[in-house]
């Protein structure tokens, strides 16, 4: 990687950085297959950049300080009005200097900021006459673009009829959001093709490709609209609207703007707005179905843009925060193979480290056997790493166009690495034939857990102890242990193993939602295990359930709902020997769902008042400290207490959110739930809403 904090030394060195960043772009925007990753761009530019404004007589016209982005990709089809890139700044300081750089300029304040994500995808405009599509076309060198219009009818939120049959320009980026990146290579892999790179490289490839025996879907973000020559008086109004008011307009007729995500533009007027603002959209970054790079400021007015004018690569009223990367290239040194409390059998990618978002990775997630024969990955491999926020870093795919033959293939293992015995793998992850049994510490201890059966004063170390002591096969086990047994193992004295035999005493209790999230089946957590218990109410119904019936529970499709039937037979003995010990098996406050043909009695049932639960039918995000009853609530019982009451609990405010409960320090939650209109209740008025379905102890 190239280092920020090296100075090009001669005209030799800059004239080579110049060679590498132009052909890094070349590459970038024709296929996204760059050699270098956008960090590592961003930082050869910036020492490029550094250069030239000690040596300005040496400036060389291939330099990519003066070209607009994406100017080394060819296009023929003249744009009406220059596609221009955007200068970028890196911290709030050279924010702040923009800003009073553009102030100057114009000579007043700027009376109002759009602030809006900046979309990591390909800058395109899109021509309708009459309200009709007619053409698409790239970015290319700024005034002229390549011709794409094949790709209509592919893309999602870019219509082929608007809303009104008007003649204008729209302008925006097409990119592939999370879920059609996986679609994509799935599709591509399919048909004997390398697996994208990352989303950005897949949109490249996708919008450019003509003759593919398949098709994969691809999204649009308007971020702008101009006139075309015979819009009427359209180009009068256009010309006048603030710029929050076009992408008002834009969404009207019917296309794709950031309006309805998470990160929606917001028009603010101070600095100080705009700096909060981009604190909360980099915090929500981690957590979006589509990737952004930064945050793009302009100034909303129309007046104050005219004034400021352009340059010959960007505009001056408009400028790009860039994020730290999220995203680097890394070499793939090794495969570790771990076994899970269940026995599932997970790679783990070793790799060279790279720092990415402000910290240092080694590892990431491979996920399973058949995703690494899909992304054909090989040992020695340069791969794209992905890290956002505490999101474990995952490798998107192997940087093909950079192998040097020297790859070697990755080895899957014969035996199970944990105890050697065989692997079933009839299924895309593998697993010990063993099962549970081949990891019997960390499944005991995962029962244990607080968020599971809560026994307190049972850590790993004890956990060994009983099992090396042959007194427990199971957590099912726990329930008969004796005072004697457990005085007799080594540092358990009277008072710990009396307070171990109450706190097992207590778990007997713990509702149905927890003991079967003790239970560990996969493809199931503690929020499914929730619905699961609460759509059920025993655990009688549920075994008794087929994969059609799971199918039922809120989040279980047809896939999981097999898997669930399959391994609650597996598990069948444990359950028993669960039910023998006195473990509860039933879910307070729960009713169970009609037995067929009462249905029509049960929504009748659900009409009376008597029945309603406080919070039936809402959506609730809880954010911020809890003060009061709710303090000591970890956030999975503050999860279940909302369930409880006949709630739904969710992580992110949007416009199904019914409610939110702020604390303290609430911050960008409340902040938006203000912007949507949605309830706010501060903890106590939570707490006396569900007042009924607090724990005892609170």
């Amino acid at each position: 990687m190239t280092n920020s904090a090296v100075v090009l030394a001669d005209t030799a060195a800059y004239a080579a950085a110049v060679e590498e960043a132009t052909r890094a772009a070349a590459a970038y925007y024709a296929t996204g297959e760059s050699t270098l990753d956008d960090d590592a761009y961003d930082r050869l530019v910036r020492r490029i950049a550094a250069y030239e404004q000690e040596h300005p007589h040496e400036m060389l016209d291939a330099s990519p300080t003066g070209r607009v982005a994406g100017g080394a990709a060819s296009g023929d089809v003249p744009h009406t009005v220059p596609m221009l890139s955007l200068d970028n700044v890196f911290s709030a300081d050279q924010f702040v200097t923009w800003t009073a750089s553009l102030e100057r300029r114009i000579g007043r304040p700027v009376a109002a900021w759009s602030v809006e994500p900046k979309l990591d995808g390909l800058a395109v405009a899109a021509r309708y006459r009459a309200g009709r599509l007619e053409q698409l076309i790239t970015r290319g060198d700024g005034t002229a673009g390549e011709d794409v219009s094949h790709a209509i009818g592919t893309v999602v939120g870019l219509p082929e009829q608007l809303a009104e049959p008007v003649t204008i320009e729209l302008r925006g980026e097409i990119l592939m959001t999370t879920e059609q990146f996986e679609q994509a290579n799935a599709v591509r892999t399919e048909h004997g093709g390398a697996p994208f790179a990352n989303p950005r490289n897949g949109a490249a490839g996708t919008l450019r490709a003509k003759d593919r025996a398949y098709t994969v879907e691809m999204t649009f973000f308007a971020y702008g609209a101009l006139p075309l020559p015979d819009s009427g008086e359209l180009t009068d109004t256009l010309a006048e609207l603030p710029h929050s008011e076009v992408l008002a307009y834009v969404a009207r007729l019917g296309v794709h703007t950031a309006a309805d995500t998470d990160v929606a533009p917001r028009t603010v007027t101070t600095v100080e707005e705009v700096q909060s603002r981009v604190e909360e959209v980099a915090a929500l970054r981690a957590s979006l179905p589509f990737g952004i790079d930064g945050i793009v400021i302009k100034a909303d007015l129309a007046a104050d843009q005219r004034e400021a004018g352009s340059g010959s690569r960007a505009p001056r009223w408009a400028i790009a925060y860039k994020l730290p990367a999220v995203e680097k290239v890394t070499r793939l040194l090794g495969v570790e193979w771990n076994v899970g409390r269940t026995g599932i059998i997970a790679p783990r990618a070793v790799l060279e480290p790279v720092e990415i978002d402000g910290s240092t990775v080694g590892y990431a997630t491979l996920h399973n056997p058949a995703d690494i024969t899909r992304r054909d990955l090989r040992l020695g491999d340069r791969v794209m790493v992905y890290k956002a926020g505490d999101i474990i870093p995952r490798i998107e795919a192997p940087v093909a166009h950079l192998r040097t033959g020297d790859e070697k293939s990755i080895d899957f293992p014969a035996a199970c690495p944990q105890c050697g015995s065989e692997i079933d793998t009839s299924e895309q992850r593998w697993r010990c034939v063993r099962g549970r049994d081949c990891r019997l510490v960390a499944s005991i201890s995962y029962a244990a857990g607080r968020d599971q059966l809560d026994i307190e004063g049972l850590g790993a170390t004890r956990v060994v102890q009983l099992v090396d002591a042959g007194l427990v096969a199971d957590f099912a086990d726990l329930f008969t242990l004796d005072r004697e047994q457990l005085l007799g193992l080594e540092r358990m004295g009277e008072t710990s193993t009396d307070n171990l035999l109450a706190a097992i005493d207590t778990a007997r209790t713990q509702p149905l939602s927890r003991v079967f999230c003790a239970l560990g089946v996969r493809g199931t957590g503690r929020s499914m295990s929730r619905r699961i218990a609460r759509y059920f109410a025993d655990m009688d119904r549920i075994r008794a359930a087929d994969a059609e019936e799971l199918q039922r529970v809120d989040g279980i499709g047809k896939e999981k709902a097999a898997g669930v039937v399959a391994e609650l037979v597996e598990l069948a003995p444990l359950i028993e020997k669960l039910v023998a010990a006195g473990v509860n098996m039933t879910e307070p406050g729960a009713t169970p769902p009609p037995e067929p043909g009462e249905e029509s009695v049960a929504a009748a049932a659900a009409d009376g008042e008597g029945g309603a639960l406080p919070l039936d039918g809402m959506t609730v995000v809880v954010t911020g400290a809890m003060t009061g009853v709710l303090e000591k609530l970890s956030r999975n019982e503050m999860n279940e207490l909302i369930e409880r009451a006949g709630g739904k609990s969710s992580s992110s405010v949007s416009k199904r959110t019914s409610l939110l409960v702020a604390g303290e320090k609430a911050g960008s939650k409340r902040t938006k739930a203000e912007d949507l209109g949605v309830r706010i209740a501060a903890p106590d008025e939570f707490a006396e809403l569900v007042a009924g379905f607090l724990p005892a102890e609170a």
